[in-house]
């Protein structure tokens, strides 16, 4: 039976093997080890195989995990969608937030960052695919929304996150995150990260500038109870 270490071993050689496919730098790909529904003592694990950079959904069970593990030095990334109550948490508690998709919860961020801590690393969830089921922001909302956030003061937009509609064709793979990347390139900002690659996929995300790719399944197995994909 395989260890979180041979799990992050094998994604790792993944993320090379992608980055080699398309001359890209394998170090300019960051793995974002997605932690939800999983216990302190996994993403314990997962510090000691080298992993310093953690995803969650679910705030309570965030706050949780990070007081246990206060010993360690992570990185936090809040990857789920977010509720206006939640927002003061998510400032005071991580250090990056992936799943921003609108003007409102941007602002609450920035107002409730602590001035004690750097400015919070923001990202712009767009629905790339469509679905009405899924949270981001539409392609046309998104160039406004990113002029809006790149001016708050307590906030630094770093880029967008993007999951697209699953799909096990390559193509449809690679068209849908070579749209995020056109989003991007559009937006005539100083941004420098594609948050988009889950454990199906990353190869396709990566061959379309993937700057993170957020694995969940592939480093700590099966999702423990019946939650969203965000891994």
């Amino acid at each position: 039976m395989s260890t979180i270490a041979d799990n992050i071993d094998l994604v790792s050689q993944r993320i090379r093997a992608a980055a080699d496919a398309v001359q890209r730098d394998a170090s300019s790909i960051h793995l974002l080890a997605v932690s939800k529904t999983k216990p302190a003592q996994a993403v314990r694990e997962a510090f000691a195989a080298g992993a310093r950079d953690f995803g969650e959904n679910y705030l309570q069970e965030a706050l949780g995990k990070q007081a246990e593990l206060t010993d360690l030095p992570l990185s936090w990334h809040f990857i789920g969608p977010i509720q206006s109550n939640k927002t003061r948490a998510i400032a005071e508690n991580f250090d990056w937030v992936h799943s921003v998709d609108r003007l409102k919860i941007a602002q609450r961020l920035s107002e409730q960052r602590p001035a004690d801590l750097p400015p919070l690393n923001i990202c712009i969830q767009v629905n790339v695919s469509g679905e009405a089921s899924k949270s981001g922001c539409s392609p046309a909302d998104l160039p406004a929304l990113a002029d809006a956030i790149s001016a708050l003061p307590r906030l630094t937009l770093r880029g967008l996150m993007a999951i697209p509609e699953p799909t096990d064709d390559r193509a449809e793979q690679d068209a849908a995150f070579a749209t995020v990347r056109v989003l991007q390139a559009g937006l005539n900002l100083p941004l420098d990260t594609l948050s988009m690659g889950m454990s199906h996929d990353l190869e396709s995300a990566i061959a379309q500038g993937a700057t993170w790719v957020r694995i969940g399944t592939a480093l700590f197995g099966a999702r423990d109870y019946g939650q969203p994909a965000n891994g």
